[in-house]
């Protein structure tokens, strides 16, 4: 007994610390819905989907420029024997001991039109035999203007130049229906803690209605104006309205912490929801409507895209 005793005092005590160290912050719907497109997880997320299509599309993009590779050998060092057959039909061996030193440097282009890819190559070559009486030997070509052309196989750059804007339209369609997603779920947490809040000022004024009827029936008890079964229906009620507030606080919780999650809103702070007077909007008609539908709308490009990969998938089969 004497345990639980501490317990309770202890815990007398330390609920109302918990709850002073709670600051309660006034939030408006559209704080609500700003706050949840800058720092929620589904919002990030959209997010990076969106950056990651972007620098897909720029990779696409990157391959269709003129791209400046060097290439080279820094060093390399050679040392064998090879077989040699002299005059006789006799076989020797000579001994390979080089140092060498290569380079390209190339200027290609894809030509999407064709699949093929044109290069304008310079290149050097320096061999030097070591050991005594070693020579160098230098070999230059300025220019060379090579095109390679595949002639049965498919035009990858072609069909990436049809395929890769559509993936990129349709991430960006997607990025907008996700953040119009994370706004309704935004209004549908926001306007359930709302109606908790009202449920549970409901519940509390039940509670102190029960509690003053209980109280009235007690004094009508001892003036023997009422039996004892009234009393304790009266009783009973009035411990229903307490359960159903406990539950009416459980559930507010529930909600808080639900709309609290979804913005990334640190536990110190306890959100009061305000009713807004009015939600504004702008006026739209049907065929206004549909055309943004069908704008912006993922799955329209989602169909688009599959169908040019279906398309590549067959032209490659072929």
């Amino acid at each position: 007994m004497k345990k639980k005793n501490i317990l309770f005092a202890l815990a007398a005590v330390c609920l109302p610390l918990a709850l002073s160290a709670q600051k309660e912050r006034e939030i408006t719907l559209n704080e609500a819905i700003a706050m949840a497109r800058a720092q929620s997880v589904d919002a990030a997320v959209a997010l990076n989907e969106l950056k990651t299509a972007y620098w897909e599309f720029r990779t696409f993009r990157a391959d269709l420029l003129p791209e400046v590779n060097l290439t080279g050998t820094l060093p390399n060092y050679n040392k064998s024997y090879s077989s040699y057959q002299n005059s006789d039909g006799s076989y020797g061996f000579v001994r390979n001991n080089t140092l060498g030193l290569t380079g390209d440097l190339s200027i290609d282009q894809n030509i999407w039109l064709t699949g093929g890819k044109l290069s304008l190559t310079s290149s050097l070559d320096y061999i030097k035999q070591l050991g005594a009486g070693g020579n160098r030997h230098f070999m230059s070509v300025p220019v060379t203007l090579q095109l390679i052309q595949p002639i049965f196989g498919v035009n990858n750059i072609k069909w990436n130049r049809r395929i890769e804007p559509v993936r990129y339209a349709e991430a960006k369609a997607a990025f907008i229906t996700a953040t119009e997603e994370v706004t309704m779920r935004t209004i549908t947490y926001y306007f359930n803690l709302l109606l908790a809040k009202e449920n549970l000022g409901t519940a509390k004024q039940n509670q102190t209605n029960a509690d003053h009827l209980y109280e009235v029936a007690l004094a009508k008890r001892k003036m023997g104006q009422i039996s004892e079964n009234e009393l304790l229906q009266l009783k009973l009620s009035a411990l229903n309205a307490k359960a159903a507030l406990t539950e009416t606080e459980s559930d507010l919780n529930a909600k808080m912490f639900q709309l609290r999650a979804f913005l990334g809103v640190g536990e110190d702070e306890v959100l009061s929801p305000v009713l807004p007077e009015a939600v504004e909007g702008p006026r739209m008609e049907y065929n206004q409507v549909l055309n943004k539908a069908l704008e912006r709308n993922s799955f329209a490009q989602n169909i688009r895209r599959r169908q040019l990969e279906a398309d590549y998938e067959v032209a490659t089969a072929r």
